[in-house]
């Protein structure tokens, strides 16, 4: 006979009101791991596709000024700092790259899991608003409907798997908690978990 996985209680104020579910531990952790799994699948593969677009002799042959210059739209609030952004591939392009198999790497192997996750939410950030076809007073539209694209639901998922601490879930953070540099440090354990 099969038996349920035990249950937690989770009791938190979420916009002014008291909440209270039960989960199961079991499942969480099933579904932190494997997201944190996809969204390093789609970080690295980004990355390498980038890396690689050149040949292995040139690995930042990608850039973005073409992007910069001519996908975001006009009317886009944000359209002069992209722009600016266009004057600086140097910069930019191995930035984009590089931070893209960095994240991917780090997620992948559940290490600085937060601090991968503020990186890639800050790099979903800029795409998202890069995609603007308007501005607030339009409903921020994008490509296909209005506010939501996939860049904003990396965003979200990014900040939960920082927020649930993701990277001690089958991950080296868990581990690096342990040590006693980590231990003895303010700081530090803010960018693992």
């Amino acid at each position: 006979m099969a038996t349920r996985p035990a249950e937690k209680q989770l009791d938190a104020e979420l916009l002014g009101r008291n909440i209270s579910f039960n989960y199961s531990e079991t499942w969480v952790g099933y579904s932190l791991l494997s997201l944190r799994i996809v969204m390093a699948w789609v970080f690295l593969q980004a990355g390498l596709e980038k890396w690689s677009e050149g040949g292995w002799g040139d690995p930042f042959a990608w850039s973005s000024q073409g992007f910069l210059e001519n996908a975001v739209a006009g009317a886009n609030p944000l359209h002069g700092l992209f722009t600016w952004f266009a004057n600086y591939p140097g910069i930019v392009d191995p930035l984009v790259v590089t931070g893209q198999i960095l994240i991917g790497i780090a997620l992948l192997c559940g290490v600085l899991v937060r601090f991968a996750a503020l990186m890639g939410g800050l790099q979903m950030l800029f795409f998202w608003t890069a995609a603007w076809q308007d501005g607030l007073l339009a409903g921020l539209p994008v490509e296909h409907g209005y506010v939501v694209d996939s860049t904003f639901v990396y965003l979200l998922l990014l900040f939960g798997l920082g927020a649930w601490g993701a990277g001690r879930v089958v991950g080296l953070d868990a581990r690096l908690e342990e040590t006693d540099i980590v231990q003895n440090s303010s700081w530090l354990w803010l960018l693992l978990g």
